[in-house]
């Protein structure tokens, strides 16, 4: 039944008040976190200086030796600056290659393919002392392509090249050059990848299935990829990776996730398209970065640069290193960016399948085979938790659709990293990352469903860090419902965004863009790049200008007397101070514009949706509406219906999940189950491992809603002689198996032994049977 325009009403003063409400307290928790700040930092900075205020003649040489130190430090600082812009230009005359830490050599080159893309194909040379197994199973890593240039992914020793490397693992990486192909597309970037992971199964034949790991943006690229060609690709690993545009935290709290409101704040995707149009049909990816600048004023206005001041005799190599990369600006053709706003930034039509590869097939993330490994941050403000894991909910459904499906989802959240960090930081190289890719063949070893991965850390005997994992098992229906506090109804405005930015962009596509179009040529393109602000804070400050002359000379005058000094003085902590109140005051101002964005979108969004979309049929249910009843679900009634069916296969999976341990899965159970598995491999099914998940994904779910009926049927599975010979065989072997008795099997597992024993024709097991069956 529609809303009359009374209610509609009514529901858009609703939504109003509850933005303002919203608004008021961002507000107000803004101007506590800058009060807090300002306290910490005097208490920290002034508290004993001004119980023992230094003496006048004292605080005059303080000041003295303050002003030859800051004048110093500012030549220094500023001849670092320089020399920023130097390896700008160096890098753009050398053609924007990777800025991997690693040798590599090309494999394929896709600019040479029948539909040529910017994209390579790169192997990774192991660095000396590092040896790797042509047979173990090989890495291919995919970087983002949201502004930046390719190498964040080896970026340095510790990262995710170099812990896969250490582990003996062939590593493969996927580039791509500055400049696009004429007329590229994403769905030709895809069809280029599934060619260069068919290419490392020639490579490597003997290995199992390659991993694919996705970065950022990357992420969605590399589920694209194993969506359309699931039977090459092995386990999927994204990292950061937004998957779910519309999906955000907004709640009560220091402040939400401002990056997916800017589509609507923008009018959709028209301006993208502008953009590109005025760059004669090629986007700058400087745009890009610079909305990534817009998030944090603070560290990019000031906390960056005022650490290098502050620490000018030791930061410039890690500032330059990073700025190399941060500074690389790659372009997108005009296809290219399209695809991205209106089927992801704005659309969100990646897990809804309505986006189709090049074959016209569509997307369907089901249909990738491999486990899925998801890693993402609390701290991450430009890909939030909710964006990483929720298209889960809205691809699956409900937990037995991941169970029948056969699919392996394990999440890993950190608590507190930032976005870049979670590719760029040593320390999450060293244990997440690391951990990742020892436990990835455990992983394939868990039964269908949904995981938790945690990494606790312990002092081993030698005093070094060690890692112990645990895999929680955990319901979607719950995951969803703690990471969405409002059960996702605050992603009903989006459906707004999406419809008035297909207005907007068919408005400029007949009205704007043909003049804009007729306006722009290759010269007056290049002028904009060039003339970008963030291009131009680079090649100013270098040697192209003639009037920085004397820096260098001056820079290298500096070094040669530089003097260390008293960095507890007045002076210096003043200038910390000072620094301190800078960094909160643009904190300040970042917390209450994108509050002010936040309820500015709801007034407007809102509103839009409860006047126009409301009334549709099905509006009001949430975005991923839970189903009422699992049992009632058509993959529960489909297992169930086929309880009789099968064969050892069907039979062995049905008793490793009638006999599963519940609860956690510490990594040493899952390395035991492999050890245990390669010692009685001949009498377990032979089958491949999607199948094998697919098959105990459909037995877990006859013996979660009919346990009894389970083991009754279970001679339906078994109706050759051999077959509950083999299987009883087996049962027999592992009772006997040093390695399950010092697992304890509890009294509810012996006795459903013993009852499966028993609808098998198999006698209980004896003291003789069981010592026969360690002899054999």
């Amino acid at each position: 039944m529609s809303m009359d325009t009374a209610a509609r009403l009514a529901r858009s003063q609703i939504i109003s008040s509850k933005a303002k409400q919203l608004f008021d307290k961002r507000a107000q928790i803004a101007q506590e976190n800058f009060k807090e700040r300002m306290h910490k930092a005097c208490e920290k900075e002034m508290a004993d200086l001004m119980a023992r205020p230094p003496a006048p003649w004292d605080l005059w040489n303080a000041w003295y030796r303050y002003g030859v130190d800051a004048a110093q430090r500012s030549v220094l600082f500023w001849d670092t600056m320089r020399q920023r812009g130097n390896n700008y230009l160096q890098h753009l005359q050398q053609g924007q290659p990777p800025l991997l830490h690693f040798d590599y050599e090309t494999v394929l080159d896709g600019r040479t393919f029948e539909q040529p893309v910017n994209y390579a194909l790169l192997r990774i040379l192991p660095p000396p002392g590092v040896q790797v197994d042509p047979k173990r199973r090989p890495y291919l890593i995919i970087d983002p392509r949201a502004g930046h240039g390719p190498g964040i992914g080896g970026f340095k020793d510790d990262s995710q090249v170099g812990v896969a490397l250490r582990e003996g693992h062939p590593v493969y990486f996927v580039i791509f050059f500055r400049e696009p192909e004429p007329g590229q597309t994403l769905l030709d970037v895809s069809t280029a990848e599934q060619r260069f992971v068919r290419k490392l199964r020639e490579l490597h034949p003997d290995s199992p299935k390659p991993v694919l790991v996705g970065n950022c943006q990357g992420g969605w690229a590399t589920m694209m990829l194993a969506a359309s060609d699931p039977d090459t690709a092995g386990p999927v690993v994204i990292n950061g990776a937004p998957m779910s545009y519309w999906g955000g935290a907004w709640q009560e709290g220091e402040g939400d996730n401002p990056m997916r409101y800017a589509g609507g704040l923008l009018g959709g995707t028209w301006l993208a398209s502008f953009t590109a149009d005025l760059g004669n049909g090629v986007f700058d990816g400087a745009w890009l970065v610079q909305n990534f600048e817009s998030l944090n004023p603070a560290n990019s206005f000031w906390d960056k640069y005022y650490n290098l001041f502050a620490n000018v005799d030791t930061e410039p190599p890690r500032f330059l290193e990073f700025e190399r990369w941060w500074g690389g600006y790659f372009m997108m053709n005009r296809e290219e960016i399209e695809w991205i706003t209106r089927n992801l930034f704005v659309g969100n039509k990646l897990w809804s399948g309505e986006t189709r590869s090049g074959s016209g097939k569509a997307f369907d993330l089901r249909d990738i085979k491999s486990p899925i490994i998801l890693f993402a941050s609390l701290g991450d403000n430009i890909t939030p938790p909710q964006q990483a894991f929720n298209w889960v909910a809205d691809v699956y459904g409900s937990t037995e659709e991941i169970k029948a499906r056969g699919q392996v989802i394990v999440g890993l959240l950190h608590q507190d990293i930032g976005h870049l960090g979670i590719f760029v930081s040593g320390k999450v190289a060293r244990k997440e990352h690391a951990q990742i890719v020892e436990v990835l063949k455990s992983i394939e070893m868990l039964p269908p469903g949904l995981y938790g991965m945690s990494i606790g850390e312990r002092r081993g005997d030698d005093g070094r860090v060690e890692y112990d994992v645990e895999f929680h098992e955990h319901r979607l229906e719950d995951v969803s419902a703690r990471l969405n506090r409002l059960q996702r109804a605050d992603e009903k405005p989006f459906e707004a965004v999406a419809a008035l930015s297909e207005f907007n962009q068919r408005a400029y596509q007949i009205f704007a863009q043909p003049l804009v179009q007729a306006l722009s040529n290759e010269r007056s393109a290049k002028l904009l790049r060039e003339f970008h602000p963030l291009r131009v804070q680079h090649w100013a400050i270098s040697d192209r200008n003639p009037w920085l002359w004397w820096l260098g000379p001056a820079a290298a005058a500096v070094k040669a007397q530089r003097q260390a000094a008293d960095t507890n003085d007045l002076p210096h902590r003043s200038e910390r101070l000072t620094s301190e109140l800078i960094s909160a005051s643009l904190d300040y101002y970042r917390a209450m514009r994108d509050a002010l964005r936040e309820r500015l979108f709801f007034q407007v969004y809102g509103s839009l949706f409860c006047m126009y979309l409301a009334d549709r049929p099905g509006a009001e249910q949430p975005v991923a509406a839970g189903v009422a009843e699992p049992r009632e679900q058509a993959f529960v009634q489909e297992a169930l219906a086929a309880i009789g069916e099968g064969g050892y296969g069907e039979a062995f999976a049905r008793v490793s999940a009638l006999l599963a341990h519940k609860g956690d899965v510490p990594l040493s159970r899952l390395v035991a189950k492999q050890d245990i598995a390669r010692d009685h491999a001949d009498y377990l099914p032979d089958l491949p491992p999607e199948t094998w998940r697919r098959i105990r994904g459909e037995q877990e779910i006859i013996v979660s809603y009919e346990p009894d009926r389970a083991i009754a049927t279970l001679p339906d599975l078994l109706t050759e002689a051999a077959d509950r010979e083999r299987l009883l065989t087996l049962l027999d072997r592992l009772m006997a198996d040093p390695r399950v008795q010092r697992a304890k099997p509890t009294a509810e597992q012996r006795a459903i032994l013993e009852r499966i024993r028993g609808v098998l024709g198999g006698k209980p097991a004896t003291r003789h049977r069981l010592a026969a069956a360690r002899k054999a």
